[in-house]
């Protein structure tokens, strides 16, 4: 484990301290929290926009889609647990 020096604003110093004694933890811990779920969302955000782009770039080698209006009434059927045909890929409109 290393150390990092974090230099808080005294308003957002007090903030933490608040926060934290709400929660049942120690500022510290608090702010390791924060950083760790900051660092998480902006890594599930980063998979997100990966997984897009390898879509994205499958549709534009494939040049087939699914509309989203075909989607949308199959996704709901499925959850709705109504019987549904998957939707076929097909050919961009030009």
């Amino acid at each position: 484990m290393s150390t990092t020096t974090i230099r808080l604003p005294d308003e957002l110093k007090e903030r933490v301290a608040q926060a934290a004694e709400r929660a049942g933890t120690t500022p510290h811990n608090f702010i390791l929290q924060a950083i760790a779920e900051k660092a998480d969302a902006e890594e599930k955000q980063n998979a997100f926009l990966d997984e897009a782009e390898r879509r994205y770039a499958n549709i534009v080698a494939s040049g087939k889609t699914i509309s989203w209006t075909e989607m949308r009434a199959y996704l709901e059927a499925s959850a709705a647990d109504e019987p549904a045909t998957r939707p076929i890929a097909r050919k961009l409109a030009r």
